[in-house]
């Protein structure tokens, strides 16, 4: 009993207090219903902000941004009912109500095709934007810029229905204006023209008419750039190549191909700004001419690095230059190849790449790939220094290292030779440059230089007149220069008396040469008979008796040849 007394006294002051808190609560409960009916006459409903949002808006207008995002995907879904439910028609007829849908689909027409603004910056919550300059009641989604001015797109918070709940909608100063925004972006000429079905089907958002006008533009340009083209490029090679009929037609035929194109685009690109497309469609189709273009001016470069190759082969053919040939086609690829590297950076800008950060890129990834290949880059200097220095052509007899051979191809990587077994041998540029290389091909004349051994047993005055005789037969040849021709006596050998005779043949042919020589080589053994002595050969004699094996007679009769002079 004694433990149980402090519980006893706690719960008896509980029960004492009981009635003061049943009291005390409807005096409490009695003040809130008396304020709404004090408060309720002296606020505009419309400008309650302060009133809870109620029912959730199955249409997601409690926000100015939900509200936008709402119409947006409803017009560009081409559910214009729902998309008239985010315009605020109360100030419209009844009959001008029933085109809320028409209206809603005129103002996407005109959001569409100009630069408002950004559904993220509108307000996320139901009051609105603060501090923009507007009524607490108004929230400015953008501006439409028109010819008379900017035209601005404001969201107004409007009562939803009995419930009162305070909703976003376009407001209705922006509703009246948009007769006269779409009628401004959008040729409602056409209305009388056209059936309405070709304004209401869309195709990824664009009506089916600008549809057609594009394929119809397409067309017309394609065929007017086909007559400025073929005019153009007539004109050009009448001035380019004066008059010369056939080069002109070559010229026309390289050209016209990309100046068609780029025609095409330009007069497209014009053409499509009348038609009043959406954002989205004209940067599309913008990116898509830039491309073509860059396409286009590469192409033309191409075709235009074809014709000076082409203009400098003619003339090197004309002028018997064809030193210069062999350099035309890897002196073209090269330019081609930084066309192309040109034109991969303009393609790159033309998508929004950073060409500058995409430029430096290229040169960290260049040093790589410079060590890693770097025998190619060789090859590529040694090409680069064949072409500079010319020391062999194509079609060349020359000698490299120990062999001889043809030039068929001089490449940027390689050089391809012909050998005398007709077989082909590709040498890389930078071992090719670095060999001693012998152009017989360069050869304005042909020597002919050898020694004759005449035996030990001639006399002086038989080898005078062999010496005699050999240079009257150098003199007298018409193909065999007389600076320098000579015939002289050098030497004593180890088994006969050498003569050596140097002289040119005026012919850079070596067939022509081969049959010269021969001819003068004939000749000298006649010579060599003639004088009454003959060819030393190694060997051994033996002399028994008198005989010096020589014939008596003929040597008489040298001697007294000698002997008249």
């Amino acid at each position: 009993r004694a433990q149980m007394a402090p519980l006893l006294l706690v719960a008896g002051l509980l029960l004492a207090e009981l009635p003061v808190v049943a009291l005390a609560q409807p005096a409490q409960s009695a003040a809130p219903e008396a304020e709404p009916a004090a408060e309720a006459p002296a606020k505009d409903p419309v400008e309650d902000f302060a009133r809870p949002m109620g029912p959730p808006d199955p249409f997601n207008r409690g926000t100015p941004r939900g509200s936008m995002v709402g119409f947006l995907s409803a017009a560009r879904a081409q559910d214009h009912e729902r998309a008239a439910e985010y315009l605020d028609l109360r100030r419209l007829s009844a009959e001008e109500q029933a085109r809320g849908p028409e209206l809603a689909r005129h103002l996407r027409v005109v959001l569409d095709q100009s630069p408002w603004g950004d559904v993220v910056n509108l307000a996320p919550v139901n009051e609105g934007l603060a501090n923009d300059g507007l009524p607490a009641w108004q929230d400015r989604v953008g501006d439409i810029q028109t010819a008379a001015g900017p035209v601005p797109i404001l969201l107004q918070r409007v009562a939803r229905g009995e419930d009162q709940v305070r909703i976003w909608k376009v407001s209705a100063a922006t509703v009246s204006q948009i007769p006269d925004l779409y009628a401004e972006f959008e040729p409602i000429w056409l209305d009388e023209y056209l059936t309405p079905f070709f304004f209401e089907f869309e195709l990824v958002g664009v009506a089916l008419w600008k549809w057609m006008s594009l394929a119809a533009l397409l067309a017309g340009a394609s065929l007017l750039a086909l007559l400025i083209a073929g005019t153009t490029t007539r004109l050009v090679g009448v001035v380019v190549t004066r008059g010369h009929e056939a080069f002109d037609e070559r010229v026309v035929h390289h050209v016209r191909g990309p100046v068609r194109l780029a025609w095409t685009v330009i007069l497209f690109a014009i053409g499509r700004r009348s038609l009043g497309l959406s954002l989205g469609l004209a940067g599309a189709l913008r990116l898509v001419e830039n491309l073509l273009l860059v396409v286009a001016a590469a192409w033309l470069l191409f075709r235009l690095i074809d014709l000076v190759a082409l203009a400098l082969r003619v003339r090197a053919e004309r002028r018997s230059n064809v030193g210069l040939l062999p350099a035309l086609v890897p002196g073209a690829r090269i330019a081609k190849i930084l066309i192309v590297l040109i034109g991969g950076l303009g393609v790159l800008g033309t998508l929004g790449v950073n060409v500058s950060a995409a430029v430096a890129g290229f040169g960290v990834g260049g040093i790589a790939v410079a060590l890693a290949a770097q025998k190619s880059l060789e090859n590529l200097f040694g090409g680069a220094s064949l072409f500079a220095d010319r020391p062999v052509r194509v079609g060349d007899f020359f000698r490299y290292g120990d062999q001889v051979g043809t030039v068929e191809e001089i490449g940027l990587r390689s050089t391809r030779v012909r050998t005398l077994d007709r077989t082909v041998v590709t040498i890389p540029n930078a071992e090719f440059s670095n060999l001693r290389l012998e152009n017989f091909a360069r050869r304005d004349r042909m020597r002919i230089h050898t020694m004759i051994g005449v035996r030990y047993e001639t006399t002086p005055e038989q080898l005078r007149f062999l010496l005699a005789r050999l240079r009257q037969i150098l003199l007298a040849h018409p193909r065999v220069t007389d600076d320098p021709a000579r015939v002289r006596f050098v030497s004593f050998g180890a088994y006969s008396l050498d003569i050596e005779v140097f002289a040119y043949v005026d012919t850079p042919d070596w067939s022509e040469f081969l049959g010269i020589r021969e001819d003068v080589y004939l000749r000298f053994i006649d010579a060599v008979k003639e004088s009454g002595t003959g060819f030393a050969f190694p060997s051994t004699t033996t002399y028994v008796g008198r005989d010096t094996g020589l014939d008596e007679e003929e040597i008489r009769q040298a001697e007294a040849r000698v002997g008249e002079w």
